[in-house]
């Protein structure tokens, strides 16, 4: 229970305030809404810009109705994950090991902080490059990666503070739901800004942007019109080029699709209400927080962010290369990854065997060989960085505008993310030692995973920072699942919930939503590990087998504490 909130005036205020005009309650429901905020604070991190930002820049707008899809299903298993905790009035770790499995509720657990560390990795790579790129440029140049630790220390030591005012008393709790709600607006209205300056430059095309929101699966497999005709340019190299990119066009959507919900928000959720001291009452005012909090901030920064990078570098190649396709000065890296994935793929006999330097001798052999139709389309399959986007935006709408208001938002992304990843981290350890409500240990649990963050220039050395958060983000929806299953067991457990168990029409409307989304998570889960290796190790084909294995524990366990139940 949260300190000095006293649950049982607040339910009474929530039962009056139910008999008022809709105006009256949504005006409560705002004040008292936070752990909803919360979640917007970790969803619009490096992650949700990385996933935007490249889903832009190789489909244009044709994805614009993915993210919110994603938001969509994502919010009904939070709100059923709310209703759970809510109406159980149970601490989830334990409910999971009496109701469902022991094994399913320390694989939740586990991988929920297994996915704080990974994900805090791009977070700091990105307030990183917001720092150096965006706000201070020029200032770091000839500093190596010293400066980056420097940066990403500070960034540490800022969350650190925010974390641990949360852990003094229900104030705390307070101010650092404030905090995180004015970063959320803070991001959300430095891209409408972005997306306004864009529409008064007469670059946007909003029939098109509207129609983007249509969905259309096709996208998932077949390129955008201008990629397609680019590779019809390059004659006979065009089904390799159409195979390399159709696994490019994959790991993008994955990630786009995977960062609107982690496995480690479906930890926070639970643990943040309990904090704040929320229970039975609370369960429409959870509801509208998600809806609020999380929804409508995470569409609107994320339809920005795939506006402005569609407009802007979609079926582009003049920002890479000259017209007689040379490469432009500080381009090489980029333009160098792509060049060596198409000839990894396309001659892998040619790698084998060679170690580093011999590996990149072969790919600039490669490069020299393509033609120029060849170059144009690797140059439009970059990943651009959040600097280049900033960068085009200043020649729009005056030098210094775009890149210090897109800097101010991405900083704020990732800087709210990695407080929230340290916050989750922090109950997470709470649970796993059986001390929840140890202040200490929850303090102690969140600088884990900002600690791992900082090393991050150990890790990644691609040329966009924001490009980190692919990867991660495609490790971390194909552990998602691990929840959603486990939470539609809970929905369905007599032995949990009792007499608050959804019956007839709302409970069939409950499982029909939450089976959709955990099928689409489970498709999701199995697309994005399937052809996955490391070492010539399938790593991917070992994942989905441990997603079985811990399926059938769920399962008969469930089954077994039902029938005892019953």
């Amino acid at each position: 229970m949260s300190d000095d909130i006293d649950p049982a005036n607040e339910a009474a205020e929530l039962a009056e305030i139910s008999q008022q005009s809709v105006g009256k309650r949504l005006a409560y429901y705002t004040k008292k809404s936070g752990p909803g905020w919360l979640q917007a604070a970790i969803t619009l991190g490096g992650g949700s810009l990385a996933g935007a930002l490249f889903l832009g820049v190789i489909l244009e707008y044709n994805l614009m109705w993915l993210q919110p899809l994603a938001m969509i299903l994502g919010v009904v298993m939070l709100s059923a994950i709310a209703y759970v905790t809510l109406s159980s009035g149970e601490r989830p770790f334990d409910a999971i090991k009496r109701n469902v499995s022991p094994v399913l509720a320390w694989a939740w657990l586990i991988a929920a902080m297994m996915a704080n560390m990974v994900w805090c990795l791009p977070q700091f790579s990105l307030g990183t490059g917001a720092i150096q790129q965006n706000l201070l440029p020029g200032m770091f140049e000839g500093t190596g990666d010293g400066a980056k630790y420097a940066v990403g220390a500070v960034l540490l030591i800022v969350a650190a503070l925010v974390v641990r005012a949360y852990d003094r008393d229900s104030r705390g709790v307070k101010v650092f739901e404030i905090i995180l709600k004015v970063m959320v607006g803070i991001v959300v209205i430095s891209f409408f800004l972005v997306v306004g300056k864009l529409t008064a430059s007469g670059t946007l095309e909003w029939g098109k942007i509207f129609k983007g929101f249509i969905p259309n699966f096709k996208w998932f497999t077949e390129p955008a019109p201008a990629i397609a005709a680019a590779i019809d340019a390059t004659g006979e190299s065009a089904p390799a080029w159409k195979s390399m990119i159709s696994g490019i066009q994959t790991d993008k959507i994955i990630a786009a699709f995977g960062t609107a919900v982690g496995i480690n928000m479906t930890f926070l959720l639970p643990y943040s209400m309990i904090r704040k001291g929320w229970s039975k009452p609370h369960r429409g005012l959870a509801i509208f927080d998600l809806s609020t909090g999380l929804v409508i901030p995470f569409i609107l920064a994320t339809a920005c962010i795939v506006i402005a990078a569609g407009s802007q570098f979609h079926g582009k190649w003049d920002d890479i290369l000259t017209a007689d396709g040379a490469v432009i000065e500080g381009k090489e890296s980029g333009f160098g990854k792509v060049v060596g994935s198409y000839a990894r793929q396309t001659y892998p006999d040619q790698f084998d065997g060679l170690d580093k330097d011999a590996a990149s001798a072969k790919v600039a052999e490669i490069q020299g060989q393509l033609s120029v139709e060849e170059k144009k389309l690797a140059a439009m399959l970059v990943e651009r960085k959040d600097g280049d986007l900033a960068k085009v935006l200043s020649s729009l709408a005056g030098e210094g505008f775009g890149r210090i208001v897109f800097g101010v938002g991405v900083l704020g992304m990732a800087i709210s993310t990695i407080i929230i990843l340290m916050l989750i981290n922090g109950f997470c350890l709470c649970e796993a030692l059986g001390r929840p409500g140890d202040k200490k240990l929850h303090f102690i649990g969140s600088l884990i995973p900002g600690f791992v963050g900082i090393c991050f220039p150990l890790i990644w050395k691609g040329d966009s920072l924001a490009a980190l958060a692919v990867p991660t983000s495609v490790f971390g929806f194909s552990l998602l699942v691990i929840a959603y299953f486990t939470f539609l067991l809970l929905m369905n457990s007599k032995n949990l919930l009792g007499d608050n168990m959804p019956k007839g029409g709302k409970r069939v409307a409950w499982n029909v939503l939450m089976l959709v989304a955990t099928l689409a998570a489970t498709i999701g889960s199995i697309w994005a590990m399937k052809d996955r290796a490391m070492f010539n190790i399938p790593v991917g084909k070992i994942g989905i087998g441990v997603l079985v294995v811990l399926f059938l524990f769920g399962i008969l366990g469930f089954a077994s504490r039902n029938k005892k139940s019953t």
